[in-house]
């Protein structure tokens, strides 16, 4: 009864976010719901800072447009190349959508620089951002629920063998009487380890909760969890955990402690048979012991939407394996961009105001 108790308010509140999502979302609704933090300092107290005067923004189109009219007195400009960029930032006090090392250090008074993506591994070892003078803040959290359901499509088109009869259509093969149909399991009833209970790794799970799973998952910081999980262990229980799991969800961050973690080791601990999912990091995989581990049967199928490397090779292996899926790193892609531009126009009114950022990224830790 507990089980299909937290099941049901799983998929409760599964519900609840799909409802919410159709409306205007307000910055108390999301930092609530994705529970975002602030930064440990406000920027006031930066030795750099004098407000924004004038902002450099790159990757966005006409958005700009409606960034103008929250600080009627600063100065937009838009950067369409790193030429114009490293021009442009010799006197901006933030850059939104870059971290480039170049123009970075053109931009002597920039204080602030938000990105678009969640992962901010190319970012971290930039010389102003790793030393402090310049603070990082990111995406992370906002396209945590698409690709949640990303990851939880993969699963279900992996459980039901979908990548093997999509394969047969292009040659009008009526496969009723395959393997693949013989292979087929429910997902329900299983157990779901999410590797890397974040923002989209907790999106994943009570997803996975939702379709009648019991989810099981690692974090790096503590053990507490939602309570649509059932155990939350520290990352150094990775081992013991995965021999449980009948799927295996990668959300991990790439960091130099995360670098090619789930290894030939790794594989060789998971349940004969186990679905890999990684809508983490493609680096964090190693790319070989994982292919190795679907062609020997370890791993009974793969979802992936990154790869190390990325573009994935075209002769690569993996591309010519049935139990196969890949997604080109599009899992983030619909209808989350409206969640980013909420937050970056918070940001960029708490930066003018001198308070402390939303999502800033810590340089040692990676994310």
């Amino acid at each position: 009864m507990k089980k299909a108790g937290l099941a049901m308010a799983a998929v409760t509140a599964f519900l609840l976010l799909a409802v919410s999502s159709l409306a205007e979302i307000s910055i108390d609704d999301l930092v609530r719901d994705a529970r975002i933090v602030e930064g440990p300092i406000a920027v006031r107290d930066l030795p750099h800072w004098n407000g924004a005067r004038k902002l450099m923004i790159s990757r966005l189109g006409d958005e700009v447009d409606a960034l103008r009219p929250l600080l009627p007195d600063a100065e937009f400009v838009v950067a369409t190349s790193e030429a114009e960029a490293i021009a442009m930032a010799a006197d901006a006090d933030a850059i939104i959508g870059s971290c480039s090392e170049r123009v970075l250090a053109a931009a002597k008074s920039v204080v602030w620089v938000q990105i678009f993506s969640s992962g901010a591994e190319h970012c971290v070892d930039v010389p102003a951002i790793a030393s402090g003078r310049v603070v990082l803040t990111n995406m992370q959290k906002m396209s945590a629920p698409v690709i949640g359901e990303h990851a939880v499509a993969m699963v279900l088109a992996l459980a039901r063998r979908l990548p093997e009869y999509a394969k047969g259509m292009k040659h009008g093969i009526w496969m009723r009487s395959s393997e693949a149909s013989g292979a087929m399991f429910p997902v329900s009833g299983k157990t779901m380890l999410v590797i890397g209970l974040g923002g989209i790794g907790t999106e994943a799970a009570q997803r996975g909760a939702a379709l009648g799973m019991r989810v099981i998952g690692t974090r790096n910081s503590s053990r507490e969890g939602p309570s649509f999980v059932d155990y939350v262990g520290l990352s150094d229980e990775l081992l013991d955990l995965v021999g449980q799991a009948d799927v295996i969800v990668n959300a991990l961050p790439l960091t130099d402690a995360t670098r090619n973690l789930l290894d030939s080791g790794f594989f060789a601990a998971t349940k004969k048979g186990a679905l890999f999912v990684n809508v983490g990091r493609g680096g964090t995989v190693d790319t070989d012991a994982l292919t190795d581990a679907i062609q020997n049967g370890q791993i009974g199928g793969a979802g992936l939407d990154v790869t190390d490397p990325e573009p994935l090779p075209a002769d690569h292996a993996l591309w010519q394996l049935d139990n196969v899926i890949i997604t080109p790193h599009v899992a983030a892609r619909g209808g989350e961009r409206e969640r980013h531009f909420v937050l970056l126009k918070e940001n960029l009114r708490r930066f003018a105001a001198g308070e402390r950022l939303l999502n800033v990224v810590d340089p040692e830790r990676g994310y």
